[in-house]
């Protein structure tokens, strides 16, 4: 049974709950809210850090709901961001979670990687993790950083 008649739709609610629930998993939640707060967060900081060229071609590899998320709100000439370290990086995260909602950001970061990991082609995520600064990549998990 179709949920919304459109098999395109139907397919990207179905990727995008797979999503979540990945993230559900990793930052042991029930809370579907916290964990679409959480990918988005990330989301929006790797965006602006890897430039406008590299952020479509991540955004082409999101399933089509997410692809609406990430784009959400980007100001292309405000890209690339230039944080170097690791707490710049997760302070940028934490910038795009709800007020009053508290996170592990380096565990909410790790946690969305991980799942990109598993969820988008290998060689678009090692081409991602070369923009990155070499303080970043342990954010990443180590099969996805031997890649």
């Amino acid at each position: 049974m179709s949920l919304t008649g459109l098999e395109v739709f139907d397919a990207t609610i179905q990727e995008t709950n797979l999503w979540l629930k990945g993230v559900m998993m990793r930052l042991r939640t029930e809370n579907r809210h916290h964990a679409y707060i959480a990918l988005k967060a990330v989301l929006h900081a790797l965006r602006d850090r890897i430039g406008p060229e590299n952020a479509v071609h991540l955004g082409a590899q999101l399933p089509l709901l997410l692809r609406g998320v990430y784009y959400e709100a980007w100001h292309m000439a405000g890209t690339p961001t230039k944080e170097r370290h690791e707490a710049q990086f997760l302070d940028r995260v934490a910038d795009g979670f709800s007020r009053g909602m508290e996170f592990d950001t380096q565990g909410v970061t790790r946690a969305v990687f991980e799942v990109m990991w598993e969820r988008i082609d290998p060689g678009e995520v090692a081409k991602i993790i070369k923009l990155l600064p070499k303080e970043l990549w342990d954010l990443w998990p180590a099969v996805a950083r031997k890649a």
